[in-house]
């Protein structure tokens, strides 16, 4: 994944995302060390500060911990609390609008239920 600087997103977002994305597909293990923030601002070309932001959100989260005078490692259990938070936004944004558009062109649950079906190999 990369940065997207035209993203309306912030970008500190954009890096708490990005290193969910990489312990959820396992680029990044459970109990493994997360690349420090000065990595982080060197390969992205960003602010420190912005990268920090980004790391404090995760830690904030419980997904990633400080272990002093070593870094910032990933928390056991991480996955799992990333793809309860993942189902939830999901949910949030993608089905309910599906929702909301289907009502509006009156598409019945079981029609959807039928197209979801059909399209999900």
């Amino acid at each position: 994944m990369a940065l997207d600087f035209n993203d309306d997103k912030p970008i500190y977002i954009q890096l708490g995302a990005m290193i969910e994305d990489m312990i959820l597909t396992g680029n990044l293990k459970e109990g493994e060390q997360v690349p420090s923030t000065t990595e982080i601002s060197t390969v992205y070309k960003v602010n420190p500060a912005t990268a920090l932001k980004g790391i404090n959100l995760l830690v904030a989260d419980g997904i990633i911990y400080k272990k002093r005078g070593m870094g910032m490692f990933v928390q056991e259990g991480a996955r799992e609390i990333i793809k309860e938070k993942k189902k939830q936004e999901f949910c949030g944004e993608f089905i309910q609008q599906t929702i909301e558009t289907a009502k509006k062109l009156d598409i019945k649950k079981e029609d959807i239920i039928k197209m979801i079906t059909e399209n999900w190999n």
